[in-house]
């Protein structure tokens, strides 16, 4: 998938539970029918239709199978089932499944193929969703916060589950003081700290990420809505220097469609027409790329205190 081209939420697939062998094959296949190419194995003991395509939530519900008692879907399986639309259990790169994140008592031992395991002393009570056992969303975003890569990575998760309304920061980290036993809280408090609810993509948490970390400028506006001074639209900045008068925005590939192009040209020139200097990041750009061109727009900027300004944040 393009990291550009998915919705906040989704509407989960409907998922096909796996079964057992039955003598009778009412209830599953029979023995027969399970060596037959009509059926595949999902877990140990456990068949769904071959043709059943291998979704991210199918993924969550095969795993789910095999889980013992006390355990839960969680991260972003979890998440995906509840209807975020950014977790769909594959990396980067849009092409590698992610193992299925999953919590267990700390006492099991079992091996659950497909699933990124995570032991614990409390599970937490289920939430079920397509009668999946699953993680609250705060234990849901906590662990995939811990399961990211990195401290940016856990930023866009946060960022991302409150796009699609799931949760919020303040919720997050009010379970995060709860969860006395959980490891790597000093990242995850970070993540907290650098997390914003008005973040409409990941690509956009990484670029204020980069103005705030790298370039070192203070925390800007986030999707503000900028009008002049008669109350008439300017546009929306997906980032925003209020103090010296720099918007900044990420082009991602729905940008390069002919209608899209117009009107980002026309939002420029509104923008140019106000007195806000403009900078443009796309995909690909390196970070001393992205600060060069931050910098550059804010030396290019007015810097005009409130009272000479042509424009305001509505």
């Amino acid at each position: 998938m393009d990291p550009d081209e998915w919705g906040a939420t989704c509407r989960p697939v409907r998922v096909v539970h796996p079964v057992r062998l039955d003598p009778d094959g009412i209830t599953g296949p029979t023995r027969g029918q399970a060596r037959s190419v009509t059926w595949r194995r999902s877990s140990r003991g456990l068949y769904v239709p071959s043709g059943v395509p291998l979704t991210p939530e199918q993924r969550a519900a095969e795993v789910a199978g095999a889980l013992p008692s006390g355990g839960l879907l969680t991260g972003w399986a979890a998440l995906r089932l509840a209807g975020a639309g950014y977790f769909d259990g594959l990396a980067g790169d849009g092409l590698t499944w992610l193992p299925v994140p999953v919590r267990i008592p700390h006492e099991t031992r079992r091996e659950i193929p497909g699933a990124r395991v995570i032991r614990t002393t409390a599970p937490g009570p289920a939430v079920f969703r397509q009668s999946l056992p699953c993680a609250d969303p705060e234990t849901a975003v906590l662990d995939q916060m811990q399961l990211a890569g990195s401290g940016r990575a856990a930023v866009v998760v946060m960022d991302m589950a409150a796009l699609a309304r799931l949760t919020s920061i303040r919720r997050v980290r009010d379970r995060l003081a709860d969860d006395v036993r959980r490891r790597g809280t000093r990242r995850l408090r970070w993540a907290l700290d650098h997390a914003c609810e008005r973040s409409r993509s990941p690509r956009e948490t990484l670029m204020r990420l980069v103005w705030e970390l790298d370039a070192g400028f203070d925390r800007p506006l986030v999707n503000a809505e900028v009008i002049d001074l008669a109350g008439r639209f300017v546009g929306v900045a997906d980032l925003l220097d209020p103090v010296s008068g720099v918007a900044g925005e990420y082009d991602g590939a729905n940008h390069r469609t002919r209608a899209r192009h117009r009107s980002d040209e026309e939002r420029r020139e509104r923008f140019q027409a106000v007195g806000l200097e403009r900078f443009t990041v796309v995909a690909g750009d390196s970070v001393s790329t992205q600060v060069a061109r931050m910098t550059a727009a804010r030396s290019r900027a007015r810097w005009l205190p409130p009272g000479q300004r042509r424009w305001r944040v509505a």
